[in-house]
């Protein structure tokens, strides 16, 4: 779907935040939230993206300006090195559409313009495909198999997918026999 667009997260998109607080679209966070909760990330959100370590975006479809989804990237830690996380979701009714993938694809494009440099990794549920999918067709390159903390206690097992943000330097060009030129 080529006629998305992301907008940043606002304070208007608390509705959306509790529109996306469903059993099915909060099982790889542990389940729904209670309403303190959904209000603390939504602050949460504001805050990080106010202090540029985080940027959530609310998925917007021709016809539907309050948003069918979101998708974020925030600083993270891999294995001791810094890296950048990614997070999406997609209402139910508008799954199927190529909606996750394009968001996904556009926000890599807004964290290139912005300078990001670092490689972004998600972590879906190994047994999660819709969502391992969208790895694949937005251009991630699966790493293996992770045991993945999403919150403290709740251990998922996880893909970790990662896209390199900044193309890797040409390589040298090689010598005819081995020797200097």
């Amino acid at each position: 779907m080529s006629d998305i667009e992301l907008h940043p997260w606002s304070d208007d998109d608390l509705a959306l935040l509790h529109r996306a607080n469903t059993p099915e679209l909060m099982n790889q966070l542990g389940g729904p939230e209670n309403d303190e909760q959904v209000l603390a990330r939504h602050e949460r959100y504001l805050r990080l993206q106010r202090e540029g370590t985080a940027h959530q975006f609310r998925i917007v479809i021709p016809g539907h300006p309050e948003g069918v989804g979101m998708v974020g990237y925030w600083q993270h830690d891999w294995h001791g090195e810094p890296a950048l996380e990614a997070g999406w979701s997609v209402e139910a009714e508008y799954r199927g559409r190529g909606i996750a993938p394009a968001a996904v694809v556009a926000m890599l494009d807004v964290a290139r313009a912005d300078g990001e440099v670092l490689p972004v990794h998600a972590y879906p549920r190994v047994d999660n495909p819709p969502s391992n999918a969208v790895c694949r067709k937005a251009g991630f390159r699966l790493l293996g198999e992770e045991e993945f903390e999403v919150k403290l206690g709740l251990v998922l097992h996880t893909n970790d997918w990662v896209v390199d943000l900044v193309p890797p330097p040409p390589s040298a060009p090689a010598q005819a026999n081995g020797s200097p030129m």
